[in-house]
This record gives C-alpha cells, structure tokens and sequence, in this order.
C-alpha cells in the first residue's frame, strides 16, 4: 500500500520554494495529488499545502521526514508532514443548544466528515441520548452557575485529561457557553475552534438575534475562529451571511441563523481536518 501524505509549508517568501519542494518529492519517488500556494506580500511569507503519494517503493515513513527536515532547515521552514490515511480525532465540547453538535455528529456518520470522534463533553445533561444514538461516549462534567475558579479549574482539568487520555488533535466548541481559561486557551492554541452567532464583529453577549432584530439589521451571520485568550478575537476561519428583512420576527432570524453556524462550522472543521488552513498571525490562509 503506497503512503499517502499532505504537506504543509510557511516561511520567508524566497525564489525557487515551489521547485525546491517539487523537486525533493520527484526525487523521494513521490507523486503529487494536488498543489497550492500563497505569498502574502504583507508579511512576507510563503504558505504551501502539497497532497502527495509515495509510490517507489522502499521510501520508509522516517526516511521521508528526516530528509523533509534537512530542506526545511535549509529554507527556514516550518512544516508539517500528515497522513493522509489517518483521521484526526475531534472532542465535541457544548452546553444546551445543540443544532452545531446534531449537525456535525450527522456529518460524521454519513461520512462527510473525515474525522474520529471518540469524546462528547458537556456542563449539562441535555445531549447524552443523542450521543448513545451514535455511540460516542458522552462525558457530563458539571460547572453550577456561579462556580469559584477553583471549581472551573478542576472541570477545566477533567477536559485537559480526556484531550490527553483520547490523544484529541482537535477540540470544537459546538456552542459550549463557557469560558475558557486563559492556560487552557493556551495549551489548545490552533487546535480548538469555536463558532460565533453572529458576523463578527457584530452584536455580542446576551440574545445576539434579539438585539439584531431591534435593530432591524438585513444580513445575519456566523464565523468560526480559532481560540485564544481574548474572547472572540481569534483568527478568522470562515464565515457567511444570509440576508432578512423587516418581516422576519426574532425567532425566524434565530432560526436561520442556526442553519448558517452548523454550515460555517462545519467548513471550519472540514478544512482543519484536512489540513487546509495555516495561521498567518492574526489571520488564516485557507486552501480551498
């Protein structure tokens, strides 16, 4: 069976990357799948995703990664070598509403969904049925409104255990409304995304759809990023709109906002899984 592998590259823009790169897979007895690149003239930097096969034989797993770091020493890389064949393993994590987590456990078992989910981790008790109906193992880890830090702390480190225990590579917050400690933001850095219900920037806090309707907005919205310590800010991964009008109550505007987050955090996850998106700073370069 051939290897099958995707490759991800950022460094300083320089001439000859693409056939530096190229060059060493032809001559690893690689075959290329498909190609991308960026150069952001703003940074300065060059960014690849490259999906290849191994198809001369005798090419081993550890040969490839130890000449793979030779070039990327000598060009100032940092890169990443994943299987292609290996699904990555996703926790859920989300609190009362639940149409992102029905949405993406039916993504995942229709096999639209590349990816392992052998954890579902909630403050409340409400989705333990739906995650029986898919067999995933449902852990209720309870935060009492009000809770002190020490309490947020010890259910924050029963998380950190099963992302340890499960060897999760990436955590979705499927509309958990809780938040994160600034340590823990830290340890998930590029490896957690959250959905957002609204165009961010836009109405924050309490009844987002609420506030839009007083104010009789006529696009509504959701956006998906990756968690950081300061709350929503974190780089942009995708997001999209849908337009209303001044007919549509509070509750229709809620509704269709719900369709609009299960579709961008889905994308979200998609393009993570299959190593699509590479953090530019503040911003991501997603190759679609």
């Amino acid at each position: 069976m051939s290897l099958e592998y995707i490759l991800t590259i950022s460094c300083l823009d320089q001439r000859g990357i693409v056939h530096r790169v190229s060059g060493f897979l032809a001559e690893h007895g690689c075959n290329i799948i498909d190609s991308a690149q960026f150069g952001d003239a703003e940074s300065r930097l060059f960014f690849m995703r490259v999906h290849f096969v191994v198809e001369e034989a005798g090419v081993a797993d550890s040969a490839l990664r130890e000449r793979l770091a030779a070039l990327g020493a000598s060009m100032g890389m940092d890169w990443q070598l994943h299987d292609a064949r290996v699904k990555p393993r996703v926790m859920l994590l989300v609190s009362k509403i639940g149409h992102c987590l029905n949405d993406l456990l039916f993504r995942y078992k229709s096999g639209l969904l590349p990816v392992e989910i052998p954890a579902i981790v909630s403050n409340h008790m409400d989705f333990y049925q739906l995650a029986a109906s898919y067999n995933i193992p449902f852990h209720h880890l309870p935060l009492a409104a009000g809770a002190s830090e020490a309490m947020k702390m010890a259910q924050e480190n029963k998380v950190r255990e099963l992302m340890d225990s499960q060897q999760i590579d990436l955590v979705v917050l499927a509309r958990y409304m809780q938040i994160l400690s600034p340590s823990l933001c830290e340890a998930l850095r590029g490896k957690a995304i959250n959905i957002h219900h609204s165009f961010l920037p836009s109405f924050k806090g309490a009844r987002p759809y609420a506030q839009a309707h007083q104010r009789g907005v006529k696009l509504i919205g959701a956006t998906a990023h990756f968690v950081t310590g300061e709350l929503d800010e974190g780089p942009i991964i995708e997001q999209d709109v849908e337009r209303v009008d001044h007919a549509m109550s509070a509750e229709t505007l809620a509704a269709i906002g719900r369709d609009v987050e299960c579709v961008v955090l889905a994308r979200a996850v998609k393009w993570f899984v299959e190593h699509r998106i590479v953090q530019n700073g503040l911003k991501t370069v997603v190759f679609k």
